[in-house]
């Protein structure tokens, strides 16, 4: 389903509004700048960027449907074909690093002033498009736009004063939070701050409320149910790790892993730089595992699974319609048929009928012997490897005991992409599975 002239008539009023909002906030960013001493020049380019955002206002409060500006269609084509989960995973990756290697380039208010108006653009560019137009403008997703550019604010935030405060370490300076240890009285001042925030923050979610009215629906009932169901927004990445392991990992082990993981952190961390202010150079490890954990693993899957899930959980692209009757085979195998199968040409062991219980064990342990093995070496091997190479220093500066919680948690928190990897690549449902007793891995 392509944009229609009635659906850009409805829309145009509101992209008419997005993009005079974008063009009063470069006006007044140009305001700004131009009373700053050397910001003339940044001050013409915000200017003339608020022009051009203002002749998008206008195009799109015009009477003809095929003036309002959108993205061409080759674009959104191509943005369709390349946005599978794959492609999506590792490039999230690989901006995610960018960030990191070039976050001091990243971190100039300018540089990200720039990113911030690319993404307005973009997305006003994309919200002439009904199908995309039909998932962002949910109700329901509207708080996850939201949520998008707040994080993306807040980190870069955090990243430009942790980068402010490396180059001062650096320098041998104290850090801004040490040079700025000023001493604030909670009455009067923190409660008046609050007080403000509070009336601030309620008249903002009362306006809200009369101009986006909560998507309410008819009662629940087992005879209809939405499709796709899906979770509120934060356990959609609790519900798409479901996807690819057992309920027993997914629900109960990796979120209880997480929650020992945070209680543990403080006894693993033996490092007491960094303490009361924002450093990466000092915290690099802690920092970059924080980063993967908290954003790829996390974050990314509930952006996955509000704006690329659609009907019968299948993957969508952000410009492609949501059609119910789209079926994509999946010949799903376990690692024990790719191995004897595959591998050795071979069906898979059995133990003869009526055969004894330890029979069976010797059976199943033969049956998953591939799988035993990799994650036996995965688990068991591979951590004392590591603690003998990249994470020397590491292991003897923790122990014994500490490193192995620590290798062991990272492994854990690994073997989410990993899993996911080899399912949208290899089609592999699980590494072991022993369906005799509900084991599945």
């Amino acid at each position: 389903m392509h944009s229609s002239g009635f659906f850009l008539q409805d829309v145009a009023g509101f992209l008419g509004g997005y993009y005079a909002f974008v063009a009063l906030m470069n006006g007044i960013a140009a305001l700004v700048l131009w009373r700053n001493k050397g910001q003339v020049g940044w001050a013409l380019v915000w200017t003339a960027f608020s022009i051009a955002m203002m002749v998008l206002a206008s195009l799109a409060l015009s009477a003809s449907p095929e003036l309002v500006p959108a993205l061409p269609a080759s674009v959104r084509a191509a943005v369709n074909r390349f946005s599978g989960p794959v492609l999506y995973t590792l490039g999230t990756f690989a901006l995610l690093a960018a960030l990191f290697v070039f976050r001091k380039f990243f971190v100039r208010p300018m540089v990200a002033w720039g990113l911030l108006n690319a993404m307005l653009l973009l997305m006003g560019l994309s919200m002439a498009d009904q199908n995309f137009a039909s998932i962002v403008m949910k109700p329901d997703n509207v708080p996850i736009v939201g949520l998008v550019f707040m994080l993306a604010f807040f980190t870069w935030l955090a990243t430009k004063q942790a980068v402010v405060n490396d180059d001062r370490i650096a320098r041998g300076l104290p850090t801004v939070e040490k040079e700025n240890d000023e001493k604030v009285l909670v009455w009067p001042d923190l409660v008046y701050t609050e007080l403000i925030c509070m009336v601030a923050v309620s008249a903002f979610l009362l306006i809200w409320a009369i101009c986006l009215p909560a998507p309410l629906e008819e009662p629940a009932s087992s005879v209809k149910t939405p499709n796709p169901s899906k979770a509120p927004w934060y356990f959609l990445g609790l519900q798409e790790m479901l996807v690819y392991f057992d309920p027993w990992y997914a629900g109960v082990v990796l979120p209880s892993l997480v929650i020992f993981g945070l209680m543990a952190m403080p006894y693993l961390d033996f490092n007491k730089k960094g303490n009361g202010y924002y450093s990466i150079e000092e915290r690099k490890f802690s920092y970059l595992t924080y980063q993967f954990g908290f954003f790829l693993l996390w974050i990314t899957l509930i952006i996955l699974g509000t704006f690329l899930r659609g009907p019968n959980w299948n993957f969508f692209g952000p410009f492609e319609y949501w059609t119910p009757y789209k079926v994509e085979v999946l010949n799903n195998v376990d690692l024990p048929q790719m191995f004897w199968g595959g591998l050795l040409d071979r069906p898979l062991p059995k133990a003869p009928a009526g055969a004894s219980g330890l029979v069976q064990a010797a059976t199943i342990l033969l049956r998953e012997s591939a799988g035993l093995a990799i994650m036996g070496a995965y688990l068991v091997l591979l951590p004392p490897l590591m603690a003998v190479t990249v994470f020397r220093g590491f292991y003897a500066k923790m122990g014994f005991v500490r490193y192995m919680i620590m290798a062991n948690l990272m492994l854990l928190m690994l073997t989410l992409p990993i899993k996911m990897i080899l399912r949208w690549t290899f089609n592999l449902r699980y590494i072991i599975s022993i369906p005799e007793i509900s084991l599945n891995f």
